[in-house]
């Protein structure tokens, strides 16, 4: 695929993100656009490699190998090469659903599967994606296309981020008549309020709703279901239901002071910051979109419910959530932010416990850390450490974080644990600290009503058949399923959940069956 000889003859280049100085004025995208010509170069360097683990999506040794959603990545890659961006858009979105989300946001693990990467650098796989689809839209290929027939059938789908989204989307292609309920006050769930702006315009999001409707697709906001409306009603009211509520119960820190003014969830913040933004043009007569560049600079006019303004910030956690909430904290006018991570540094190659075709778990300075160092001189991670208590001031808010490096030990189970280090407790001043250290499951809201079975983890367990839960026509896929995850592994969820729930429908199904 591609140039028989690209891989030998073009080396892997990326367009420079924009620098962190310009970028932290505003909440537009930090990357920048690409020259097409520049694209095609990269599309050429997919070699014939023979057995493309790029797009296997499989699991070795319980370690991600290969893109989950198995994108037809040799074909598009040579597309790409050879100018045919109708057909490399064509080819992309037999597999994909929302390229321009995994374009943006996916680690790429398909990347860490590369043939080339075993003795070079990857195709730049994520790159080309995104290239692919925002090319199909620039061009106005991205059309409406509701179904032909309508089968009469109705699915509530309970949830609207990736893996309600593509769950919704298969199904209505399929003909049957789909309404998605969501809590908040727009549609997306996590790429609407979990991701910021600088990562994930909020434009390119909506435009993706808006396109689904056109498609005959029905969105209700401001509707949680368990509350507002029973699950009981929704299965009475509907042949089928798919619960894709993700898993948002946000693991917490029960230390003392905990319930000081200013400790947060990182969800919180960052839905806060971005709900604010969105507000903000609806009072300037831009309703659910976002300003040009020359107006959407990063000041406080927004008023976001939790602001680090003026704040020296604590990020309890790493991973993206961790980033995300730096990212926004520096665009918000902290006086300076700080990261703890209770984990050892990465090592800058892989282990060998941690071969190819594996995601390689080395270290990665994203987008947030990159805009600290050029702020503060310094990588804003501490490792090894954790927070011990959380100190007030004389008004009951919060003034310090009290920490300490520890050292991972195995306990009489043989199970690792951190232990303290002695003499290493530090105060650290803060008046914002924010909690970003993952999720334990889904909210009991939606699965209390109903006798749900769940498993050790407290997923929606769906042993009965695929991806359906004990209750018959009642299906479950992404996050609420299978825990905390990517959004690629979210969208390949909901298009597996989808096909399941036709096959109850309709006794078959035409939807792909997740190999391609």
């Amino acid at each position: 695929m591609g140039k028989a000889t690209g891989f030998l003859e073009y080396k892997r280049a990326l367009p420079p993100d924009r620098q962190p100085f310009d970028r932290i004025r505003d909440w537009q995208e930090f990357r920048s656009e690409w020259p097409e010509e520049d694209a095609r170069c990269q599309g050429a360097r997919c070699m014939d490699c023979g057995i493309p683990y790029c797009h296997m999506g499989l699991m070795i040794a319980g370690a991600a190998a290969g893109c989950p959603i198995n994108n037809l990545i040799p074909e598009f890659n040579d597309l790409i090469y050879r100018g045919l961006w109708k057909q490399a858009m064509d080819r992309l979105m037999k597999t994909n659903n929302f390229p321009e989300f995994t374009g943006r946001v996916c680690p790429a693990p398909c990347e860490g599967s590369c043939t080339v990467g075993l003795n070079g650098d990857a195709v730049t796989i994520k790159l080309n994606e995104c290239s692919i689809i925002d090319k199909a839209w620039k061009m106005g290929w991205m059309k409406p296309k509701p179904p032909a027939v309508r089968t009469g059938k109705r699915v509530a789908v309970v949830g609207s981020g990736p893996a309600g989204l593509a769950c919704a989307d298969q199904l209505n292609h399929a003909g049957h008549q789909v309404t998605i309920y969501e809590r908040a006050d727009r549609a997306g769930g996590l790429l609407m309020y979990g991701i910021p702006n600088m990562k994930l315009d909020k434009s390119v999001v909506i435009r993706r709703l808006n396109l689904m409707r056109d498609e005959g697709v029905t969105f209700i906001t401001n509707c949680e279901v368990g509350l507002d409306i029973s699950l009981s009603q929704l299965k009475d009211d509907n042949d089928a239901v798919v619960l894709c509520g993700g898993a948002t119960r946000p693991r917490d820190l029960p230390i003392d002071g905990r319930e000081l003014d200013g400790v947060h969830f990182a969800m919180d913040f960052l839905r806060a910051n971005t709900q604010a933004l969105l507000d903000h043009q609806n009072q300037i007569g831009k309703p659910d979109s976002l300003p040009d560049k020359s107006q959407q600079t990063a000041t406080v006019s927004h008023n976001p419910a939790i602001s680090a303004t003026d704040k020296d910030v604590i990020v309890i956690g790493g991973g993206d959530t961790g980033t995300d909430c730096v990212g926004t904290a520096i665009r918000q006018g902290c006086r300076s932010v700080t990261q703890l991570e209770i984990m050892p540094c990465p090592a800058a190659t892989r282990a060998e416990n941690n071969p190819w075709p594996q995601w390689p778990k080395i270290l990665k300075t994203d987008y947030g850390q990159q805009e600290a160092i050029a702020l503060q001189g310094e990588d804003p991670r501490v490792y090894l450490t954790t927070a011990t208590r959380f100190r007030s001031d004389e008004n009951n808010g919060l003034a310090a974080v009290e920490t300490v490096e520890i050292e991972w030990q195995k306990d009489e189970q043989g199970r690792m644990m951190p232990v303290p280090r002695k003499e290493t407790a530090k105060t650290r001043p803060a008046q914002l600290v924010l909690l970003a250290m993952g999720f334990l499951g889904p909210d009991d809201t939606v699965l209390n009503e109903l006798p749900i079975k769940r498993d050790g983890r407290s997923n929606v367990e769906t042993v009965t058949a695929p991806y359906q839960t004990n209750i018959p026509g009642v299906f479950a896929a992404g996050d609420m399923r299978r825990g905390q995850s990517l959004v690629v592994w979210a969208i390949d969820e909901g298009r597996k959940a989808a096909r399941a729930c036709d096959i109850w429908l309709t006794g078959s199904s035409q939807l792909p069956d997740g190999v391609s």
